[in-house]
């Protein structure tokens, strides 16, 4: 009787020979959410007499059931039944928005069992478009409703979830756990990102200083908007050219990190089919967007429900919860001194949300007719330089310790509670039409 665990027969792919060079498309992401799999048992599976159900018993199995995160699954059904049934939007936000976590850290399972069977490259690729797929879809849908601000909000949150919130957890939590050893990291693969961070910050500044130069909006908006569209394709040129430095060029900077975990691990073998991945790699970013659609769709009424802000619900929870399963594995291997591979999922994080999905959401902006442009607003800009620059100084010689992570906490404590008492509306161009209105009425009436 074949065995479940035959990938390699099923797909009719040689995997003989796989080496630590050719598992290269394994990035700091997939080894983040890897701490919270669990090996699957095919006992009883492998008893199933019916070849195409055991394999899909299988499937279903290592997918649905190989993860700590698979209690959450149930959210999704409860989100789409509460929103065919017509329940409290607030509800529909809640469950669409834990249904997404598991499924984040699905997404990121998939991409590296692809990866085996397409080789470092295409795998290496894979995973940076893949990466950051929930803010992306999440993007896209709040652009088609032309919720721009929710755009822009979620995608600085994600950067300073990673920046402040991820990286200073795993900081404190692995200087507390390793208070009598001394925590080094490689300092090369951090510097690269921080320079790539320290340029996203400079192409969101300029069109807020162009805003802010003292000519009237009616005169700075559409070369603001047309900067912000040139700055987008120089930053998505710039983040290709460091996919060829981090595949190609450079590869050895980014594979020390890997040495200690593969020589534990020896030789790895996919448990899923190519074909088999593949195709669950587009349910399961349908599904992604189904939920995404719900959360865009109901976020302005469970920040109604709750009392709290758009501009916080965007900044700081969806953040959180969407990325959960990748942030709670940098925070493990902290704590087991592995300091390489949370900031590689930090930093790789935050550095692909400002280089790639921002620009791109400019140019998806602009195919679709949408006037999104960079500028993020004085106190989001103003906020993501600081955490940006204070990130560079806590990384620049190397060694950590707990106190660097809780300098990273509190700013992030800081900047989430300024969000908090910020009140911005979900659409200030509406509010302020009617307030223009209301302004010109009372004008006539008197």
């Amino acid at each position: 009787m074949a065995s479940v665990s035959e990938p390699c027969v099923m797909a009719n792919w040689n995997l003989k020979g796989w080496s630590k060079e050719n598992r290269h498309g394994r990035t700091a992401h997939n080894m983040s959410s890897s701490s919270l799999r669990k090996k699957s048992d095919l006992t009883l599976v492998s008893k199933v007499r019916c070849e195409t159900l055991r394999r899909l018993l299988g499937n279903l199995q290592e997918v649905i059931l190989g993860t700590k995160l698979s209690v959450l699954f149930p959210a999704i059904p409860l989100a789409i039944v509460a929103h065919c049934y017509g329940f409290a939007r607030a509800w529909i936000f809640a469950l669409s928005l834990i249904g997404l976590t598991p499924l984040a850290e699905r997404v990121s399972f998939l991409t590296e069992q692809i990866a085996y069977y397409t080789g470092p490259t295409v795998g290496g690729l894979l995973n940076a478009t893949c990466g950051n797929a929930t803010e992306v879809i999440i993007a896209i849908f709040a652009l088609s409703q032309n919720k721009i601000e929710v755009v822009k909000n979620s995608l600085l949150g994600s950067v300073l979830s990673n920046l402040l919130l991820v990286l200073g957890t795993s900081l404190l939590c692995g200087g507390f756990a390793n208070l009598r050893l001394e925590q080094k990291f490689d300092r090369r693969q951090a510097d690269v990102n921080s320079l790539l961070l320290l340029l996203a910050v400079l192409c969101h500044s300029l069109p807020l200083l162009f805003r802010m130069s003292g000519e009237p909006d009616a005169v700075t908006a559409d070369p603001t908007l047309q900067l912000s569209r040139a700055s987008s394709i120089v930053m998505l040129i710039a983040y290709l050219s460091y996919l060829i430095f981090q595949l190609f060029t450079h590869r050895q900077l980014f594979e020390a990190q890997e040495e200690s975990e593969d020589d534990n691990n020896g030789e790895e073998e996919p448990v899923i089919g190519f074909w088999s991945g593949f195709i669950w790699l587009v349910g399961m970013t349908a599904v992604i967007s189904l939920l995404s659609d719900y959360v865009v769709q109901t976020i302005g009424d469970a920040s109604d429900s709750w009392g709290i802000s758009v501009c916080f619900i965007s900044i700081i929870l969806l953040p959180i919860v969407g990325n959960a399963a990748e942030h709670a594995g940098a925070i493990i291997f902290a704590f087991k001194n592995k300091l390489d591979i949370s900031l590689g999922v930090a930093l790789g994080s935050a550095t692909q949300i400002s280089m790639f999905v921002v620009p791109l959401c400019v140019v998806v902006a602009w195919i679709m007719g949408i006037k999104m442009d960079l500028n993020f607003n004085l106190l989001e800009t103003g906020s993501l330089a600081l955490s940006i620059i204070v990130v560079a100084f806590t990384l620049q010689d190397g060694t950590s310790h707990y106190m660097k992570g809780l300098v990273l906490l509190v700013l992030y404590i800081v900047i989430g509670a300024c969000f908090f008492l910020s009140k911005t509306p979900p659409n200030p161009v509406k509010n302020g039409n009617s307030e223009a209105k209301t302004a010109i009425d009372a004008i006539f009436s008197a």
